[in-house]
């Protein structure tokens, strides 16, 4: 039992508020992953307290850079709770040997070089003796309360889990890769490639924007070049030039 008496949180405006408002949060197979992995390991009732505040918009602001995730959460008290989550990030050391790994598969390249998360990348950090998704997490608050997690930090994981859901590559920014590194050391392979230098902190602000919907199709990665297959898989010298119009027709399908 937390020795502090519990108050109503301060309701706040324009705060981050989950897009799932009834039932589990995360729809993709890698934020579920990660919400597994929460209520496996922490106090299903502050979890539950968690995702109220988190669908109430009490969390005010979240920023990811490599190992750490910061917020400030609104509770009862005048001054927003500061969160602070973190993992390890991995060096440049363990991510040449992730990055030669996954380029040895032509199909999980494939899949990333198109914006989508193959559930085999799970397997690649395993057999490197690493983890994609965290055991354990380093978790602190400045909120009296003691439990683990307290409500504050359990809002903060949901909200996170959320942005997993239209943007994966956040899962490995968050162990020390942007999508820019990784796609453009995947597509050194792929000639021709080009993939649009778009600052991470950027792409992270302006993902609670306002009058997204559940599915938010606007958000979800953007769809393969129409040549792209070409470009991962080369074909026969004299076949690229005839099969190139046959790829873009079928983009424009």
């Amino acid at each position: 039992m937390a020795w502090f008496e519990a108050g109503r949180p301060i309701r706040v405006e324009g705060g981050i508020k989950a897009r799932t408002q009834r039932g589990s949060i995360g729809s993709t197979w890698w934020s579920r992953r990660f919400i597994d992995i929460l209520e496996r390991v922490c106090d299903k009732g502050r979890l539950s307290r968690g995702r109220a505040y988190a669908r109430q918009g009490q969390v005010l602001s979240i920023e990811l850079s490599p190992g750490e995730v910061t917020a400030a959460v609104q509770g009862s008290r005048h001054d927003p709770y500061e969160v602070v989550i973190r993992i390890e990030a991995y060096g440049e050391r363990r991510w040449a040997a992730v990055e030669e790994s996954i380029a040895e598969q032509a199909v999980h390249r494939a899949k990333l070089l198109a914006g989508e998360m193959p559930p085999e990348i799970e397997e690649v950090f395993a057999a490197l003796g690493i983890d994609l998704f965290p055991r354990e997490l380093d978790m602190d608050c400045s909120c009296p309360d003691w439990g683990f997690p307290c409500k504050h930090l359990s809002a903060v994981l949901y909200l996170l889990a959320e942005s997993f859901d239209d943007d994966p590559f956040l899962v490995l920014a968050w162990r020390g890769r942007t999508r820019e590194q990784l796609l453009g050391s995947l597509a050194e392979d792929a000639p021709g490639l080009e993939v649009a230098d778009v600052p991470f902190a950027d792409r992270l602000a302006d993902f609670y924007a306002p009058g997204a919907t559940a599915h938010r199709p606007e958000r979800r990665p953007t769809a393969a070049a129409p040549d792209l297959l070409l470009r991962v898989f080369p074909p026969p010298a004299g076949l690229a030039r005839p099969l190139a119009p046959a790829y873009r027709a079928l983009g424009d399908l």
